[in-house]
């Protein structure tokens, strides 16, 4: 295959429906197998276990009778409980756990990120969003973001509506490793934001290493040759991010090429609620001449982007600055910090060809 054979991301521009968005709202395809049992604590951080057999208990508890909004629980009980919040640093396996959750309930649930959830509300209307979830009995959310203010008071009011009626929640956040302190400031964040039902969670610290980073050391992989290294993964039919593509007809593997500054100008103009469409289907894409941000706009994006590609367990195939050092320190330092670092996380195992 030749260079100008491959196809382009940017020419992919996706219209979703409000339905195949619903019917999106279910745990990544490298979670699908996803339990407690299969977990592997660390044993150097007890609070993985702990945390994990919490979950279990919560998921296995039968929901406590309906009681007024206001209502106290004099301590923790997994019957009693309405949400567990999961708190912790990067690559801890807090959506594994999450996704277990999902697999090991009975009843209808639903799993998806902050975003996603968010996105159906901006299709369906606030209205249309709890009518659609009305009567699941677990809802769990990835991700939970606290920089948005207005997206952040949506997603409490939905908890609320939902909660009434018997819905549960499990939910998940990141805070950057080694922020000392910083773990706790985003539980108590979380339970501010969600204002009533503060009472009705259970926040469950994280601890540990991310599990994505092999040596402290170790950054995204950048090659020379983007188009080289698509053609061998196009023969092979075969990606790290994708164990089945070697199944399909032909052993053939589906990749794009595009420059980084295509494929960021091209984000801007599709709904972030679209990004998992845009890369349905692919294997590995490839981006020549990676460079830093300069606007944040566009990092942030970008992240969205991330997040889909890391869902999708899609190969990233890059040339250029390595993708986990595109975000200058004035980025770092702001107020989308917990974003970024996530991103630079997801993107050193996705650039990995083993």
């Amino acid at each position: 295959m030749t260079d100008a054979t491959f196809p382009h991301l940017v020419d992919r521009d996706p219209s979703v429906t409000p339905e195949q968005m619903a019917a999106a709202l279910v745990p990544p395809r490298q979670f699908e197998g996803a339990s407690f049992a299969s977990y592997r604590p660390d044993p150097d951080f007890p609070s993985q276990a702990e945390v994990r057999d919490a979950v279990a208990a919560f998921v296995a508890a039968r929901p406590a009778a309906k009681r007024g909004l206001f209502g106290r629980r004099k301590a923790p009980d997994a019957s009693a409980t309405s949400g567990v919040y999961l708190d912790g640093g990067f690559g801890v396996g807090k959506t594994h756990l999450l996704a277990a959750a999902y697999h090991a309930a009975s009843g209808r649930r639903t799993f998806g990120t902050f975003i996603e959830y968010t996105a159906l509300v901006g299709a369906l209307g606030f209205a249309g969003a709890v009518d659609l979830l009305r009567g699941t009995a677990l809802v769990c959310i990835d991700e939970f973001e606290l920089d948005d203010p207005g997206d952040t008071m949506m997603m409490t009011r939905l908890i609320k509506e939902l909660s009434d009626g018997g819905t549960r929640f499990a939910a998940t956040s990141n805070t950057p490793p080694g922020a000392l302190g910083e773990g706790r400031f985003a539980a108590q964040d979380f339970l501010r934001e969600i204002q009533a039902m503060s009472d009705r969670f259970d926040t469950m610290r994280i601890d540990g290493l991310d599990f994505r980073r092999r040596s402290t050391e170790e950054s995204a992989v950048t090659v020379d040759d983007v188009g080289a290294v698509l053609e061998t993964v196009v023969a092979t039919g075969v990606t790290s991010g994708s164990p089945d593509s070697a199944d399909r007809p032909g052993g053939t593997a589906h990749v794009t090429r595009d420059g980084f500054r295509s494929v960021i100008d091209h984000l801007a103009t599709v709904h972030p609620s679209r990004y998992v469409a845009v890369v349905e289907g692919l294997d590995a894409v490839g981006l020549d001449d990676v460079a830093a941000f300069t606007d944040q706009t566009d990092a942030l994006r970008w992240v969205a982007l991330v997040d889909r590609l890391y869902d999708g367990q899609v190969r990233i195939v890059a040339s250029g600055t390595p993708l986990d050092q595109v975000y200058p320190e004035s980025m770092l330092s702001g107020g989308y910090r917990k974003k970024y670092l996530r991103a630079a996380s997801r993107v050193v195992a996705l650039t990995r060809a083993d």
